[in-house]
């Protein structure tokens, strides 16, 4: 009976593996529409909000154990993470620069000003877990994936959230700001430090060891194909986060501001500077700075894929979470669901071409 599940597991790794997993986002889209006919729709997106959590919790960090137990880390991963900090650092200070730019007519306002810079910096966050977890599933490239995920974790959700508490630190000290107190939740706090540890503990064990998976033997297969089911779970999870709803003409019409009405209120045109932000801009000079670097043999293959399509990725929908440091809720939902919209079919195909032909 043994034997008959570990060859089943081992036969099943290719189905959960490599390009095959990204048609997860369509099973999820299709399959969460179906189940709304019998469950209501913010039922199912309660459920999800929950699974999404165990994903993070319990399932990535296995994912991230079992690659870096498989991993020397050495000079050029330490180099790459540097890489990565300069990367993340510059991504955020394009989106401050931006923020600052955009709301330079709102000087009137200081609190609407504030809150719009905040708005626009927080949702320079990507989806590098769920979304761009799709890349852990080449090979090649699941080390640099791995570590551009460890270190924007601890952006997100550690240095973002500090910055955004002291924008509001005089604002805190009122008594209508005293709800501001309740921010990132606990558990997110840790995720990022938690994560890093168990990157650490691999690195240190394998280091110190030589153990891979391949030495666990059954177990080894067993923990290969735990941690493989992260990422078609990650991709069926965004797909089951896109509502039909926000694929209507309406919608798109008010993002565009097109229409003989155009929309030109403060909200959807917030909405509009994120998405061409996250879209657009961030991406377009991403590509500017790496291309050069990349001809002139300064940056390796994988290190300008992982670099390029998590400049590609759309904006996280863990920023919800930051809502209590005082973002903007609506413009950030229709800002996540919008970069996920547009985003999603062009990471799903610049994986596929940078894995094929680069």
């Amino acid at each position: 009976m043994k034997t008959i599940i570990i060859d089943f597991l081992t036969q099943a790794l290719p189905y959960i593996s490599g390009l095959f997993t990204l048609i997860w986002i369509v099973i999820g889209f299709f399959v969460t529409i179906l189940l709304s006919f019998i469950i209501p729709r913010e039922r199912i997106d309660a459920i999800m909000k929950k699974i999404g959590l165990i994903l993070l919790f319990f399932f990535v960090p296995v994912l991230f154990f079992r690659i870096f137990l498989n991993t020397t880390f050495g000079a050029e991963q330490i180099s790459f993470s540097m890489v990565i900090c300069i990367t993340i650092f510059l991504m955020y200070l394009l989106a401050i620069t931006y923020a600052y730019h955009k709301t330079r007519h709102l000087s009137k306002s200081e609190v609407a000003r504030t809150n719009t810079i905040k708005t626009i910096l927080t949702n320079q966050g990507r989806s590098s877990a769920f979304i761009g977890g799709a890349m852990l599933a080449i090979p090649e490239w699941s080390v640099e994936a791995g570590l551009y995920m460890a270190l924007l974790g601890i952006a997100l959700f550690a240095f973002i959230p500090y910055i955004l508490a002291r924008f509001h630190k005089k604002e805190a000290q009122h008594k209508e700001s005293s709800q501001q107190k309740k921010t990132l939740p606990w558990y997110l706090k840790l995720y990022p430090w938690y994560l890093i540890t168990v990157l650490c503990a691999a690195v240190g064990l394998h280091a110190f060891t030589g153990l891979t998976t391949a030495d666990f033997g059954d177990a080894g297969i067993v923990l290969q194909f735990y941690s493989a089911l992260t990422v078609p779970a990650a991709l069926y999870y965004v797909g089951a986060g896109i509502h039909p709803r926000d694929l209507k003409r309406t919608e798109l019409v008010k993002l565009l501001g097109l229409g003989k009405k155009k929309t030109q209120d403060h909200h959807w045109s917030l909405v509009r500077s994120i998405v061409f932000l996250t879209v657009v801009i961030t991406p377009v000079l991403t590509l500017v700075i790496l291309l050069p670097l990349l001809l002139l043999g300064f940056l390796s293959n994988n290190w300008f894929a992982v670099l390029v399509i998590n400049a590609f990725l759309p904006i996280t929908s863990t920023n919800m979470f930051l809502v209590p440091y005082g973002i903007d809720k609506k413009v950030t939902a229709h800002a996540v669901t919008w970069t996920t919209l547009i985003c999603v079919p062009i990471v799903v195909l610049l994986i596929y071409l940078f894995s094929v032909y680069l």
